[in-house]
């Protein structure tokens, strides 16, 4: 396994509260309880990002500096709350989308979105609705399907297709992952200094 060095350099509660923008940074998104913190946890190699039972337990935006392998360039893995959590209130949520959107709007270092998507229901109505957002700023996004396990084997294959059909728009080919330090975590972790790698090279 090519495992990532990291460091939790900031948690921010509100836009002033935000690290000055220095390295390139990936942010993690996805509706509460798709596992996002899992996931961080299984790439990072580590538990840093807190597991939750309950929804909605990421409240702040959490920036990781990663030292990948072999000498890739360092980054930030930033981990943004989860949306979509339905016992938030409407002001609560419309606080988040503002945090969000302020994180968006600033003058940062974004080389892309992950949108963690639950393998189980697919995409659903909160998931397109980031997707229109992200589109509107022109943000490129990694689609990468969490909660793989939960969908027996001889299902997977078809809700790929199904999901992949509905249009989905990936700069890669999404990943099914597991949450746990496997191969396809390994191969996410490869992905992600590529694509950075890449859009450099392009910017």
């Amino acid at each position: 396994m090519t495992h990532w060095q990291s460091e939790l350099l900031c948690t921010a509660f509100n836009t002033a509260q935000l690290p000055p923008p220095s390295l390139p940074e990936v942010a993690f998104v996805g509706r509460s309880n798709v596992g996002k913190s899992t996931l961080i946890n299984a790439l990072l190699g580590r538990r840093i990002a807190k597991v939750s039972s309950k929804p909605g337990k990421t409240r702040s935006l959490n920036f990781y500096r990663v030292a990948p392998a072999g000498g890739a360039a360092p980054f930030c893995l930033v981990d943004l709350p989860g949306y979509g959590y339905a016992d938030r209130s409407r002001g609560e949520r419309r606080e988040w989308w503002r945090f969000v959107n302020d994180y968006f709007s600033s003058e940062r270092n974004i080389a892309f979105v992950v949108h963690l998507v639950d393998f189980r229901h697919g995409p659903l109505d909160n998931d397109r609705e980031l997707t229109a957002w992200l589109d509107a700023m022109d943000m490129p996004r990694l689609i990468v399907f969490t909660k793989g396990d939960k969908l027996p084997k001889g299902r997977r294959r078809g809700a790929y297709m199904k999901y992949m059909s509905s249009g989905l728009a990936s700069v890669a080919p999404p990943l099914i992952t597991e949450g746990k330090n496997d191969e396809e975590t390994d191969r996410l972790r490869g992905l992600v200094t590529q694509i950075i790698r890449e859009l450099e090279r392009l910017g």
